[in-house]
């Protein structure tokens, strides 16, 4: 059953030759072991969203996949399972599938080189035009694929008891007499099922925003539509927007569904709804979504995305190390990306968590895939940060694999011209590579003809572990084969002993790395230090050796003191000037939030029968006077369509150093709460008005139709 809105979300994209191929679909081979290469047909639905696939023996049920899942669509033998578990010749024909999260890849080959291309080529176009739906079909598909779940006998009618297992699949728990009403209503053939017009009927019903049609009541005065006059005056009391007749008409133009009513130059209630569901008019300013900052400022007036250990898939003691991984951390935006270097057999360096039982993947294949990945979502620079273990014979391989890979992109000398006294900015490094790590002598040397040869250096890890192994050898030290040396320019790894040295002996290009803990107490107890020295050089911290399963450490009182490279990526990347702080703290901005309703929250455990009982926290984060909590109460057994209508002030007192956060959680009596999503973004980059909020999930992943819908007020109260 076709509902409204479902046909008008493929158009455009039926004729595509790209999406036929993908409809017809074809047989391809699955690979997991040297052993086990399976033939499956793959095959995309007709929500042109959800991809299927099938073993060709008899009985076996089909599995799927949503396309708004995949990260990526890598061709050759790039994941480690394609190349572990195939021959060289096959290259051309392989292909994998990356998800988000800690899905494992898919690794496939076609029957041909071109069959391969095909496949990557299409995948990537429809994946390229679902990237940005709207929220109304983004909520469609997500409803209709629950429908067709629900729908257990696949006749395409519904029965009562149907109906119950749908409401459950939504997280909406209903107790059969309100099923029975719903289902009633519905049922107008009386025929004992919903079938046709009567599911329209259903989702109709479902769908209602009884919140939002108060508001657009208020403004549809004169009739039941608005005019042009009364959206003006709604844009500019309740959006805080300095808006004109054009602006309405725009607005009408855009998004008023019924072609008559749009000659007559008004906004209908489904117009009113699409228009606030868009993602121009969301919580997040539209012109914050991509850098807008000035970008010509020096390198470490930033705060740079970072990744710990960047080739682990899951926990830092046994998981598994993989390509895909640096893959996952560079299209989320991350600038700093780490590699643990080991001696490998066959003179092939390797990378992995050294002492412990994670596996292990070549030097060379990350590199590739760094190279390939590095500039598709960010063309700013990418820091290499090496945690060098290496012999010299297997470090001359690493400089070699950097520069016949990364080619002219790898920053191997000074921008300009004579040695320089700062650094340069991401505008003049867009699209280059800079390694971080140690160097046998200081930059300046190269300038005065002075050539160092033999001398060694002591490697320090970033790792607590690995530095209470490499304490255990005595007096051990690291030879820095010159090749590799050289290549280091403006991050050349140190150790840091105290801020008083660091400001007499150190350049402006030497960093050094922190564990978080020593991080935290040199900001609580030496915050102006700490600041001054960031002002002039790169800090980086990293998570304590303890956070065994990959967890973060919260990052912004180490921002608020200016270190710039920090592992924390659940958060949307960001590129923030820094700008010192002078202490004074003065009430600046009252904020108030009114959570008013959600929206098709996820369920936190996948059983049939569980429903959430959803809360949000709206949470502050800043200098230390700002940071606050407020929450709503929980609402009993609703996760599709929660109201809550709650209203909360903060007084916010240095906005430019202020986040604001939105986590809905699962209320638990007995235990604690469960995460169920979140969005954070600068205090700076809030729009007021009435305004959807979209959920992110524990990665970082944006969920397809969950979202919370607020208002939000600011008001400076100086």
């Amino acid at each position: 059953t076709k509902i409204k809105g479902q046909e008008k979300s493929n158009k455009g994209m039926d004729t595509e030759p790209n999406l036929q191929f993908l409809l017809q679909g074809g047989d391809l081979l699955k690979v997991r072991s040297p052993n086990w290469k399976k033939t499956r047909l793959f095959k995309l639905q007709e929500d042109c969203k959800t991809m299927w696939h099938e073993s060709k023996k008899p009985f076996k049920t089909k599995q799927t996949f949503s396309l708004e899942d995949i990260a990526a669509v890598c061709p050759g033998r790039q994941s480690d399972g394609l190349r572990k578990n195939t021959e060289k010749q096959v290259e051309q024909r392989c292909f994998s599938i990356i998800f988000k999260g800690r899905h494992k890849n898919l690794d496939l080959i076609a029957s041909s080189q071109e069959e391969a291309r095909l496949w990557v080529h299409s995948l990537e176009k429809i994946m390229a035009k679902l990237k940005n739906p709207d929220t109304q079909q983004k909520t469609e598909h997500w409803i209709i694929t629950l429908l067709n779940k629900a729908d257990i006998n696949k006749d395409t009618k519904l029965s009562q008891s149907e109906i119950k297992d749908f409401l459950r699949l939504i997280n909406m728990e209903a107790d059969d007499q309100y099923a029975k009403v719903l289902f009633k209503q519905c049922d107008t053939s009386n025929s004992g099922y919903l079938y046709g017009e009567d599911i329209k009927h259903f989702y109709d019903l479902l769908t209602d925003r009884e919140e939002i049609d108060v508001i657009y009541k208020t403004y549809a005065q004169t009739s039941e539509f608005i005019s042009p006059d009364n959206l003006v005056e709604f844009l500019r009391k309740e959006q805080r927007e300095k808006a004109v007749l054009a602006d309405a008409y725009r607005i009408i133009n855009t998004y008023e569904p019924d072609e008559n009513v749009k000659t007559k130059r008004l906004l209908s209630k489904d117009g009113f709804l699409m228009y606030l569901q868009d993602p121009e008019t969301a919580v997040l300013n539209p012109d914050h979504r991509d850098v807008y900052q000035d970008m010509t400022k020096p390198l470490n007036h930033y705060f740079i995305s970072s990744s710990h250990n960047t080739y682990l898939m899951e926990d830092q003691l046994k998981g598994p190390s993989s390509p895909a991984a640096f893959i996952k951390a560079l299209l989320k935006g991350c600038r700093c990306v780490e590699l643990d270097c080991w001696d490998g057999s066959d003179n092939e360096p390797v990378i992995y968590h050294g002492y412990t039982l994670t596996s292990k993947i070549l030097f060379k294949d990350a590199i590739q895939a760094i190279k390939e990945y590095a500039f598709k979502t960010s063309d700013y620079p990418v820091i290499i940060s090496l945690e060098n273990h290496c012999s010299v014979e297997q470090q001359e391989v690493i400089a070699h694999h950097m520069s016949c890979i990364l080619g002219s992109a790898l920053v191997t000398a000074p921008l300009g011209d004579g040695m320089p006294t700062n650094f340069p900015s991401p505008q003049e490094l867009k699209g280059r590579f800079l390694i971080k790590g140690k160097r046998l002598n200081k930059l300046e040397t190269t300038f005065a003809a002075a050539e160092t040869d033999g001398v060694t250096e002591e490697e320090e890890s970033d790792d607590e572990n690995e530095q209470k192994k490499e304490k255990s050898k005595v007096g051990k030290k690291l030879k820095l084969a010159k090749e590799l040396s050289d290549m280091v320019i403006y991050c050349k790894s140190v150790h840091f002993n105290g801020f008083d040295d660091a400001q007499k002996n150190l350049s402006f290009y030497e960093m050094s790395s922190f564990n978080e803990g020593k991080a935290v107490k040199l900001a609580e107890e030496s915050a102006n230090a700490f600041i001054r020295h960031n002002v002039e050089k790169l800090s980086r911290i990293y998570p304590a050796g303890s956070r065994t399963n990959s967890s973060n450490y919260n990052p912004v009182p180490l921002w608020n003191s200016g270190c710039q490279i920090g592992t924390y990526h659940l958060l949307q990347y960001r590129v923030k000037e820094i700008s010192e702080w002078d202490g004074n703290i003065c009430p600046c901005f009252s904020d108030f939030h009114q959570i008013i309703s959600g929206q098709q929250l996820p369920k936190v455990n996948k059983k049939k029968s569980s429903i959430v009982d959803p809360l949000v926290k709206v949470q502050l984060y800043g200098v230390p006077a700002d940071e606050a909590e407020k929450k709503t109460c929980y609402i009993e057994n609703n996760g599709f369509n929660p109201l809550w209508n709650e209203n909360f002030q903060f007084d916010v007192r240095v906005p430019d150093l202020a986040l604001v956060r939105f986590l809905v959680e699962d209320h638990d009596t007995i235990s604690d709460n469960e995460f169920i999503g979140q969005f954070t973004l600068p205090f700076n980059s809030l729009q007021m008005g009435y305004r959807h909020v979209p959920l992110l999930d524990k990665n970082g992943d944006r969920f397809p139709s969950a979202t919370l819908f607020v208002h939000i007020m600011i008001l400076d109260s100086k």
